[in-house]
């Protein structure tokens, strides 16, 4: 079976399961995570994984988690593959900032022509690493294998370089723009505060300021 085959609401399931489970060590996820992430109910998210079922898409059994399978798993890299490489060109070359680019890339991502993203890879340079750093699976489905881990594991008195973001919402790539961080950035951990987890960090030669743990564990870095 092939992408174009399928319901553009099929798709967003098949990306979804795939985002999900590939943040869990048994890369599966669960019905009330998928309803999370797609803003839906549990009762919908159950039909929708039966149908996906019976087109042998996803491994599901109800009360259990959900899998991909081969051939699901596949058509989800390239909607992801698709998605990341026009969220470049939506940035790069339109001048998008990145926290508006993944709403029209959801959209475009849905264009089954293989000969235009063919060449849209190609125009773009053949990118390896979207606007929020998550990386762009090849025409075959591989992924850039990059050493990356959370700011939050990172040893005081380190320099590291932002290189991607878990969080990719709008309210925090904001954020990162009026902090003045972004992709490529370089910063330094200044020190620790055990009591609540947070981080004293600093940008080049500007005052060093403090971020809170859940920032921390969701910029991703290369120390």
């Amino acid at each position: 079976m092939k992408s174009g085959e399928l319901s553009f609401t099929e798709e967003n399931y098949l990306k979804a399961i795939y985002s999900l489970s590939e943040r869990s060590v048994s890369f599966d996820t669960s019905t009330n995570e998928i309803a999370e992430r797609l803003r839906t109910k549990p009762p919908t998210v159950s039909d929708m994984l039966k149908k996906l079922t019976a087109k042998k898409l996803i491994a599901y059994e109800k009360y259990k988690r959900v899998q991909l399978t081969k051939s699901g798993r596949q058509i989800a890299i390239q909607i992801v593959r698709k998605h990341r490489l026009w969220e470049v060109f939506l940035h790069s070359t339109l001048k998008f900032s990145w926290d508006e680019v993944h709403e029209v890339a959801e959209q475009l991502e849905h264009i089954h022509s293989e000969e235009l993203i063919t060449r849209l890879e190609k125009f773009l340079g053949y990118p390896k690493f979207d606007p929020h750093g998550d990386p762009i699976p090849s025409a075959e489905g591989e992924l850039e294998d990059g050493k990356r881990i959370n700011l939050s594991e990172v040893e005081n008195g380190t320099n590291c370089q932002v290189v991607g973001v878990m969080d990719s919402s709008t309210p925090f790539l904001q954020y990162l723009e009026q902090i003045d961080i972004a992709i490529g950035t370089r910063l330094k951990v200044v020190g620790k505060i055990e009591f609540d987890g947070s981080m004293i960090i600093q940008i080049k030669k500007k005052p060093q300021f403090t971020v809170s743990k859940k920032f921390s564990e969701n910029v991703m870095v290369t120390a």
